[in-house]
């Protein structure tokens, strides 16, 4: 590290010991299912996001920032285990969990050493279907309010939450609530309990990993917000069906998703504003991202707003439309505003940068770098040599990511000789010109990075697969 840039971290810290606080507040905000083209700071035409754009213009946008996996699970074990999918230990959706400590080391447990409280109000990434919510303290949230089930985050109304509190596990019930219908809306519930916790921890300093689950489908909004739309998107209502699937039938899809997405934005502001109004702002952190691409499910499609952008796919594929998110990080007294950078940067990556920016011990094992230099723009950044996934649905896929190359391989779990595909970024960003037969160097390199990044899974769901690559 540059003695320059020692010498600008001394004087922030004193700007910040001057305000009484010698640690930031950290906030980490993750949609469920975002994709790359929803947000209007990322191109989005049609759904109102005012308060994530407000935050992009005040802090930092990325435009090249990466999730863990193609879908949630894994995607959110890679943020929290500060690893990339070929080291974690849920590598993919099911009824699995992570271990206990000392197994399956997340970063809070470190802030949580360092001083700060810890807290997860949402969706619990530290596993599937399960409804274990003694885990999270045991791994290092002082206080968790959410679903621990990712199949009963499906449902806005659900029947119960679950509430820790150093330890303590409570069943939260809503005996009117019906999944798709209710008087107990999930959404309004987990930014109540987010301000709440947010003025009870303002003397500081805390970390809240705020776990939104919009706007994963169901669809479902409530009906102030799905009128704002309404004259804009002139949507013809479905037909009505009695029967509700897994997934609630949404007669005004185009209209509820538009909505889900508005009122995610709103609740951001809120946050922001209750930041404000406690005057702690300048002494907290915020960072927002998407657990992954856009989705195509419960009636939604990616194509009635253009949701992954230029890029292709979504939701399950490793092309750049499923992995891909935007991001953005407000800091007011510290990241200066309207910046945007291109710097190539994971999910992975977030753990050595709450780590140092909260003065934690530094994780040893991780795959990621920090990202202080570039949300601080100073001192030299450290860059990957590349990024890589694996994904063990629907046969199995594996990626790459090094320079201008991205390759994809296919059927990696039943294949002896996978199916490639290679494509050159800087030339075809949309991923459309598959080149592998061109450059069969290219092609033997990068297998060779994917074997070197891969280790074998302790968990059989996923050592069953890799074992047949």
């Amino acid at each position: 590290m540059q003695t320059k840039y020692l010498s600008y971290l001394v004087a922030a810290l004193l700007a910040v010991v001057a305000q009484g606080q010698t640690q930031p507040n950290i906030i980490y905000i993750l949609a469920d299912d975002l994709g790359y083209g929803d947000l209007g700071c990322y191109g989005q035409q049609v759904i109102q996001t005012p308060n994530l754009d407000r935050m992009a213009d005040e802090g930092i946008r990325f435009t090249n920032h990466y999730t863990g996996s193609t879908v949630c699970g894994p995607s959110r074990s890679c943020l929290l285990e500060g690893k990339h999918s070929g080291h974690t230990y849920v590598r993919g959706n099911g009824m699995l969990q992570m271990r206990e400590d000392p197994h399956d080391f997340i970063f809070p447990r470190a802030l949580k050493e360092a001083g700060y409280h810890t807290a997860l109000i949402g969706k619990s990434g530290l596993g599937c279907n399960t409804d274990d919510a003694s885990l999270l303290y045991k791994k290092g949230f002082d206080y968790f309010f959410g679903f621990t089930s990712h199949t009963q985050a499906h449902w806005y109304f659900p029947k119960y939450l679950w509430r820790n509190h150093q330890g303590e596990v409570t069943k939260v019930e809503y005996p009117n609530n019906t999944l798709h219908d209710g008087d107990n809306y999930s959404s309004e519930l987990v930014i109540a309990e987010a301000l709440t916790y947010i003025e009870a921890q303002q003397d500081g300093p805390f970390f809240l990993h705020l776990a939104f689950q919009i706007p994963h489908v169901s669809l479902r909004a409530k009906e102030e917000w799905k009128a704002k739309y309404r004259p804009i998107l002139n949507e013809p209502p479905l037909p009505p069906r009695k029967k509700h699937p897994h997934y609630s039938y949404e007669r005004e899809p185009k209209t509820t998703f538009a909505a889900m997405v508005s009122y995610m934005d709103y609740n951001v502001g809120l946050l922001l504003e209750k930041l404000r109004e406690l005057g702690i702002a300048e002494k907290t952190v915020v960072m927002f991202a998407s657990d992954n691409g856009a989705m195509e499910e419960g009636g939604h499609q990616r194509a009635s707003f253009n949701s992954s952008g230029e890029l292709r796919g979504g939701k399950r594929d490793l092309w750049d439309g499923g992995i891909r998110t935007p991001m953005i990080a407000w800091w007011p007294s510290m990241i200066e505003a309207g910046r945007e950078t291109d710097h190539l940067s994971a999910f992975w990556d977030v753990s050595p940068t709450l780590l140092e920016l909260a003065g934690a011990k530094p994780q040893e094992d991780t795959d990621g770098l920090s990202m202080v230099p570039v949300l601080l723009g100073k001192g030299d950044q450290g860059a990957h040599d590349y990024l890589y996934w694996e994904f063990y649905e629907r046969g199995g896929k594996r990626a790459i990511l090094k320079g201008k190359w991205k390759m994809i391989l296919y059927k990696t779990n039943t294949d002896l000789n996978p199916r490639v595909e290679l494509f050159n970024c800087q030339l075809d960003p949309s991923e459309q010109n598959n080149v592998a037969a061109q450059h069969p160097e290219v092609v033997s390199e990068l297998q060779r990075l994917m074997d070197d990044a891969h280790s074998p899974s302790e968990h059989q769901q996923f050592k069953l697969a890799a074992e047949r690559q």
